[in-house]
């Protein structure tokens, strides 16, 4: 597996990192334009004169934070990335439902989904849904599976705006491990397996998940899961503060072996008037 292969997300028609700078970073969500917390941003900011045209601000007045609006926003509005349609909205703690530093993850899904015919593909955690809209537009059955009810009518929201057909995503109000272990039992099996573990979080029915004790064993539940044959794939990706891309590539090479064509990383996402980049997550992905 080939390490520090950094992806960079640039702007599209929809989204651009207008700025960043003093821990904060200014980005333009179709019209709207919002400035957010952003620890990993020690430089100074560059345009100054932009960030007096945002939006909305979120700030941590307390451990939760808020958004303050400038003007009358929408509750939600429409964002698109080639054919898939997707609400972005003001969520807690500092979310809009989209992260732009996935973008060359899917088109990686795009691509990997495109090469076999009505692949089935799981993704884990699947929040928003983007990754699992992506996957079914290219053709593939995904079952998507999430422990947040609210997470899964945005999904469905994002897929019926997509126009995704009814039956080419099999949503599961679920916990990951559960659900895996259930899966693996039945003898189950996929051509693609999406995740994006959190650092901690809980089940559908009240599971807590800690990403140091659970992501082994799910992995390993996982493992017998996933096709053996050529052209099937796995992708993690992950934003747990304190681990490096290497540690979770190590953790997939445990329990899949050394895959000579995999990848691990960071995530980057860069300025639109600059060579700044923001590390904004980290990754690791395969195809056999």
């Amino acid at each position: 597996m080939r390490h520090d292969r950094h992806l960079v997300s640039s702007s599209w028609d929809s989204y651009e990192l207008l700025d960043s700078g003093d821990s904060l970073k200014l980005e333009r969500f179709g019209e709207i334009i919002v400035a957010r917390p952003e620890t990993q941003a020690l430089w100074e900011k560059r345009q100054s004169h932009a960030w007096e045209k945002a939006n909305a601000t979120f700030s941590f007045i307390d451990k939760k934070g808020s958004w303050e609006k400038r003007s009358v926003l929408p509750e939600s509005w429409e964002l698109s990335w080639g054919a898939a349609r997707f609400l972005a909205r003001l969520a807690g703690f500092k979310h809009t439902g989209v992260f732009p530093e996935q973008a060359p993850n899917w088109e990686w899904i795009r691509t990997a989904v495109g090469k076999k015919k009505e692949p089935d593909i799981l993704n884990l955690f699947g929040y928003t849904g983007i990754a699992s809209v992506v996957a079914a537009l290219a053709g593939g059955f995904v079952t998507h599976v999430d422990a947040s009810k609210q997470s899964l009518d945005w999904a469905r929201e994002n897929a019926r705006l997509s126009n995704v057909p009814e039956n080419a995503i099999r949503w599961m109000h679920d916990d990951a491990i559960a659900f895996v272990k259930r899966e693996a039992r039945r003898k189950a099996r996929y051509d693609g397996v999406i995740l994006d573990p959190p650092a901690f979080g809980r089940g559908a029915k009240g599971e807590v998940w800690k990403i140091e004790k659970g992501l082994p064993t799910l992995l390993e539940a996982l493992a017998p899961l996933l096709k053996e044959e050529r052209g099937s794939f796995f992708l993690m990706s992950g934003y747990a503060a304190g681990y490096a891309p290497r540690s979770f590539a190590q953790a997939v090479e445990d329990i899949f072996g050394d895959v000579e064509s995999g990848e691990s990383g960071e995530l980057h996402i860069k300025e639109a008037r600059s060579e700044r980049v923001i590390p904004a997550g980290i990754y690791v992905r395969f195809m056999r």
